[in-house]
């Protein structure tokens, strides 16, 4: 692996434009190091797997660099080195205009670009790597929350997050996080990393250099934090609330958490077990409210629920409004409620107060009010209520 040095193998610069015009790009770090976070847009082929890297980094660390790429050359070469190269070559026959990538931009994405260059594959590779592009991701997060912001808040069931993706400067976090933020939030895809999280909502944020909507979230969301700066600026922005009555936030949630869920275990799993896996998240999730809910009342939801997944066999997803009304009535609104209240006493700025609909239009107007240009000015001065 040392012979790495070839002339005129180009290099470019560690530019959000890569990520902001979804540049395909190969990252050929290790599988673990991957699965940790990549940059958005990336494949995972990497120039060592998980136990050729750390034997790799045992050597490095025992007798130094030379050693290291010596036993590198040795463990990554005949047919294993034909095979990683040929995967390189597939790639950018399929995407011509893929970029290399490592951890920063050091020696092994030099050696992908080498090799690929000995098999007649010119591609660049980006300076700084990972870390570069990564840093620069989590700094557009800081200057987002300069950006004026507004908060979607109302009581559970009243599809904030659809409001939210029907504005322009919308932000879904809670399709970031893959959870919906509560405890029956939990998706049927894997959760994302917070490194993964947080490239996702850097991306979706060098699309928006104006105003920002986003939903009224605690900071964690499933598995992942809502970077501290982000969040901060959700704290101290103005907020909308939706109202709406408990029979149209019944059907939102049977949509949401009966309906969809449903459908995606099955996507995933198959009906049969899909279906199996649906109830068992939904039982869980009902279980683990036990400290908040006491045991006669979560007694009493589980039998309703089991009854329900009945009726949901015979085709009545409907059943479920049974234990849904309740959890929402007695335990999620006055959740919310406090919540609320803890706002208004800190001093939050409530704008608005309506309907999903008189809601969705008082944010456009807001948003539109309130557009940054391109160079993203701060928010100042109090909010204005809007009429």
């Amino acid at each position: 692996m040392s012979r790495i040095a070839r002339p005129n193998l180009p290099s470019i610069d560690a530019d959000l434009a890569l990520i902001r015009a979804g540049k395909p790009l190969i990252d050929v770090r290790a599988p673990v190091e991957f699965a940790q976070g990549a940059l958005p847009g990336a494949v995972n082929l990497p120039l060592m797997n998980d136990n050729e890297r750390h034997r790799v980094g045992i050597a490095y660390k025992k007798h130094g660099q030379a050693a290291a790429i010596a036993l590198g050359e040795q463990l990554v070469s005949g047919d294993v080195k034909h095979a990683r190269v040929k995967a390189w070559q597939e790639y950018v026959a399929q995407h011509p205009d893929a970029v290399i990538y490592c951890f920063r931009g050091g020696l092994r994405s030099q050696i992908a670009q080498t090799w690929l260059f000995d098999a007649g594959t010119h591609r660049p590779r980006i300076n700084g790597g990972w870390k570069a592009l990564r840093q620069a991701l989590m700094a557009r997060i800081d200057t987002a929350a300069e950006q004026p912001m507004l908060v979607i808040g109302g009581l559970t069931g009243c599809a904030k997050t659809v409001l939210i993706n029907q504005l322009e400067g919308g932000v879904d976090l809670e399709g970031f996080a893959r959870h919906k933020g509560s405890a029956f939030g939990r998706m049927p895809e894997p959760p994302p990393s917070q490194i993964d999280f947080e490239h996702t909502l850097g991306k979706r944020l060098l699309t928006l250099p104006g105003s920002l909507a986003v939903e009224d979230e605690s900071r964690q969301i499933g598995n992942v934090n809502v970077p501290l700066t982000f969040w901060r600026a959700m704290e101290q922005a103005p907020r909308l609330r939706i109202e709406m009555p408990l029979d149209w936030r019944l059907a939102q949630l049977i949509q949401d958490y009966i309906i969809d869920l449903e459908r995606g275990y099955a996507e995933q799993f198959g009906p049969e077990e899909g279906w199996q896996r649906m109830q068992a998240q939904l039982s869980n999730s009902l279980a683990r409210l036990k400290k908040r809910l006491g045991d006669a009342r979560l007694q009493r939801l589980q039998r309703l629920q089991a009854l329900a997944f009945a009726a949901h066999e015979w085709g009545d997803r409907q059943a479920h409004e049974a234990w849904l009304a309740p959890l929402l009535t007695e335990y999620y609104d006055p959740l919310y409620r406090y919540h609320l209240k803890r706002q208004q006493d800190a001093g939050a700025v409530e704008l608005h107060v309506g309907d999903w609909e008189s809601c969705r239009e008082a944010a456009q107007q807001w948003l539109a009010e309130h557009a940054a240009n391109r160079h993203g000015h701060a928010r100042s001065g109090v909010p204005q209520p809007l009429a």
